[in-house]
């Protein structure tokens, strides 16, 4: 079944609302069996809504509708949609009455425009809204069938688990397992993997760079998920032979809870101190819970004066080398080491941006330190992007170097 989701509403088009009701759908749709072919964005506008209404029923088994149900002028969806089809609209009084239920629960005024909302596609189901006022609609129309929900996301989700879900269900699922990798590019990573993905069908590959790692998602189709185990494992274990260093998480985690764990495992302690990233590789780790087995500080050093009163780091250093150099980093990492009682300090100092790189000192440029009773060493690296983007992809590489030295003392 080919599927479709048309989300109706100028503001997404504008950029002033994010539209998360798409990609909510398309999981949702996944998880049925149901493949999705097209996302389409389109405006208040009813030529435009019936232009891409008839593409959609050239090309699509379902399509699914979310917004334009309301109670105002710009809400045109059922009137397009129902136009387009050749189907009248008809007032349902059951959800009239809802309608004025829900209003005269909270003491407020029904407007006339507020019965616009009752109209129904004639011979549709109408699915509840048990948050709103605007019923769905699900209709079967030729070898068609349409939906449309409601654009707000928490009424759309509702209306979408509790009613739409079941009249979806198919003979198969889709199933996915998500492999995470750092420390490679998806151009490299591809390469790797290049003859697999020209091979597959089902299951199917597919990858994702973001901050710094790529995401490998394999997604296969079959009557539940024990058969689906049966073709994605084969190829998991094949794509882990290949790419075994680069991948820290198959489980959808993220790189410092997988650091965390092997912390734990460990039994072993970490303290952080930060110049460039301002406090946000601590704060990514605590926000997992039981943070405080495994972590006993976490110190920003944003000045040569905070580095050198709190760390220890020599004014000579600073004055040589320079707040971002391999020296500084191996200072302020030893310097938290000898200050704590914990097994492995971690630093970090760098250009973040946009601001303050150098022909020999470029914007990206970040050292991570490395600390521990029996080694340090500090790892150079570049990295590009916003501010915010070389912010995260450092506090990525501060934890893949502990997971990694930790792996390291394990062999």
């Amino acid at each position: 079944m080919k599927s479709e989701i048309i989300s109706v509403g100028s503001e997404l088009l504008l950029g002033n609302t994010v539209n998360t009701n798409a990609s909510f759908l398309s999981r949702k749709l996944a998880e049925l069996g149901i493949d999705v072919f097209y996302h389409t964005v389109v405006g208040d506008n009813v030529y435009r809504l019936k232009t891409i209404t008839k593409i959609a029923l050239d090309r699509s088994d379902l399509i699914i509708y979310t917004g334009g149900l309301g109670p105002t002028e710009d809400d045109l969806t059922k009137e397009v949609v129902s136009e387009t089809l050749g189907v009248d609209l008809e007032l349902d009084n059951v959800h009239l009455a809802k309608i004025k239920k829900y209003f005269e629960k909270r003491n407020m005024k029904m407007t006339d425009n507020n019965i616009k909302q009752a109209y129904i596609i004639k011979d549709s189901k109408v699915l509840n809204n048990d948050i709103g006022t605007a019923p769905g609609v699900f209709f079967n129309w030729k070898d068609k069938k349409i939906i449309l929900l409601p654009g707000p996301p928490t009424e759309m989700k509702t209306m979408f688990n509790n009613y739409t879900a079941p009249l979806l269900k198919q003979d198969s699922i889709i199933k996915s397992k998500t492999i995470r990798t750092m420390g490679i590019g998806e151009s490299s990573l591809e390469e790797l993997i290049k003859d697999l993905v020209i091979e597959q069908s089902n299951p199917t590959i597919a990858t994702y760079a973001k901050q710094g790692q790529v995401e490998i998602q394999v997604t296969g189709k079959g009557k539940n998920e024990k058969e689906i185990d049966l073709i994605i494992d084969p190829l998991v274990k094949e794509i882990d032979k290949r790419l075994g260093e680069y991948i820290y998480s198959y489980n959808n985690e993220s790189i410092e809870e997988v650091f965390f764990k092997q912390l734990k495992k460990n039994h072993m302690t970490v303290a952080f101190c930060e110049s460039c990233t301002g406090g946000l590789v601590s704060s990514r780790f605590t926000a997992i819970p039981g943070a405080s087995q495994v972590f006993e500080r976490g110190i920003v050093t944003y000045t040569n004066n905070s580095k050198i009163e709190e760390l220890n780091v020599k004014e000579s250093t600073l004055k040589t080398y320079g707040a971002v150099s391999e020296e500084t980093a191996k200072e302020m990492s030893i310097g938290l080491l000898n200050k704590t009682n914990v097994d492995m300090a971690l630093s970090i100092t760098g250009i973040a941006g946009p601001t303050g790189g150098t022909k020999d000192k470029p914007v990206g440029l970040v050292y991570i330190g490395l600390a521990s009773k029996d080694k340090s060493y500090v790892i150079k690296n570049i990295f590009t992007g916003s501010r915010q983007d070389i912010q995260n992809k450092a506090a990525n590489k501060v934890f893949v170097e502990g997971r990694k030295y930790l792996l390291e003392i394990n062999n």
